[in-house]
């Protein structure tokens, strides 16, 4: 039976669902817990009995076999947003989207506060962690779920991951998630670079996934999780569907 789940993304990745350009995500792996002694405890995950005490090579898969992807195939996810509870728009909670903010007539207040004149009480934005289902404005239908290495995408993949190209002459292409995103990455990260942002644009979208996927990453977590870590990622396949469409 599917499930209806909740799912995060940042800013750019949501940009990129409403654009049509991202169609597919990548969520890490969890390494196997070691014990005090470095020994990987295992238990069986259907009544939690004591399946053994072992170590395991760093090119094996390091999760463990009875661990369940994060959802399955025909599963609905809501994208969790920034949003709003005190505002309502056509009697749903006000999901943050740039273009609406600043329009007095997006929202609608729900608590007595008047409008006068182009005045509007001033959103009050809520983390996304903290949304609820029923403020969501984007669904998602799982259609495939594996487990891969996460160097082994391909361009076409990185594509699908919201990647997009650029191009000055429709002869040489370049790819970023969003220009503006790679020009800030570009002056934050000045000293890896020698050239302008645009002479080291990269040149290819799994090239450009690579620095999107760090960026991502907390700095102490690299070691593990960073692009060249290469972790084991779980790929998650979807299509966007409509609310209604979800609950059947």
């Amino acid at each position: 039976m599917s499930k209806v789940l909740p799912i995060l993304f940042n800013t750019d990745m949501v940009r990129a669902i409403l654009d049509g350009r991202k169609t597919v995500t990548r969520r890490c792996v969890k390494p196997k817990s070691k014990n005090a002694c470095g020994f990987c405890v295992t238990f069986r995950k259907s009544d939690n009995a004591f399946m053994g005490v072992y170590d395991y090579d760093d090119n094996e898969m390091m999760f463990e076999s009875s661990q369940t992807p994060p959802c399955q195939p025909g599963d609905i996810l809501y994208v969790r947003e920034s949003y709003c509870p005190d505002y309502f728009d056509e009697g749903i909670a006000g999901c943050r989207d740039d273009g609406l903010r600043g329009n007095r007539n997006a929202y609608k207040a729900d608590y007595n506060k008047d409008i006068v004149g182009d005045v509007v009480p001033e959103p009050k934005w809520k983390p996304s962690i903290h949304m609820p289902k029923e403020a969501a404005r984007i669904w998602l239908r799982v259609t495939d779920v594996r487990v891969e290495r996460l160097q082994e995408i391909t361009d076409e993949q990185a594509a699908r991951e919201g990647i997009r190209a650029y191009t000055k002459d429709d002869k040489l292409f370049k790819y970023a998630v969003t220009d503006d995103w790679w020009i800030d990455y570009h002056k934050k990260h000045r000293k890896l670079f020698s050239g302008t942002f645009w002479q080291d644009m990269p040149k290819t979208a799994k090239e450009a996934l690579s620095y999107l996927w760090d960026s991502t990453v907390k700095k102490p977590d690299l070691d593990c999780y960073g692009w060249e870590a290469n972790p084991w990622v779980w790929v998650i396949e979807f299509e966007r569907c409509g609310k209604m469409e979800s609950h059947q």
